[in-house]
């Protein structure tokens, strides 16, 4: 291997992960710009947090202030209405932000209407949207959709654990 050819290799290796950064910045970038389409609050005001369980998981937003009534408020009616529309099929809020690609996706899309339990229940600060199934094809699924959201959503997103429910300060979490 020539001295120029395994130089050349090593830059390429070395800047792979700036170039992937590069990507992933304006992936977000994109999804926020087409997220306004569908999310009433501001994603900069908000944190989305999913978390996997074994049975499918729960996706949470919350206000990063607390004492944030309209943004909360906006939370509040979002996910009342996604649950309203995930209950009838209707992923198409998803599909726009992320893409008719989305991982997961596909698979909710086809799911029979009660093959997933999808309940809202408010929180302080926000929302969330608890999502449970007995089929393992259609956790997998949950779980894809779930790691998408999180890469798509950046900062703004975080994976939470499974039995961490309880609402943390803002100020830990949403840093």
């Amino acid at each position: 291997m020539t001295k120029n050819l395994l130089s050349a290799i090593l830059a390429g290796l070395i800047t792979l992960p700036f170039t992937s950064q590069a990507a992933d910045t304006q992936r977000q970038t994109e999804v926020a710009r087409l997220g306004s389409d569908v999310m009433p609050f501001s994603l900069n005001a908000t944190t989305h947090i999913f978390t996997k369980t074994s049975d499918g998981g729960t996706q949470r937003v919350v206000a990063k202030d607390a004492s944030d009534m309209q943004q909360t408020k906006l939370v509040r009616q979002h996910l009342r209405d996604i649950q309203t529309q995930f209950l009838k099929g209707d992923f198409s809020g998803p599909s726009h932000v992320h893409g008719k690609t989305m991982p997961g996706l596909a698979e909710l899309q086809s799911a029979t209407p009660g093959q997933i339990s999808i309940t809202y229940k408010d929180v302080d600060g926000g929302a969330e949207i608890a999502y449970r199934t007995a089929d393992a094809k259609l956790v997998s699924a949950i779980h894809d959709w779930f790691d998408a959201q999180v890469s798509d959503h950046g900062k703004d997103a975080v994976a939470g654990h499974d039995g961490d429910h309880a609402h943390h300060s803002h100020s830990s979490m949403m840093q």
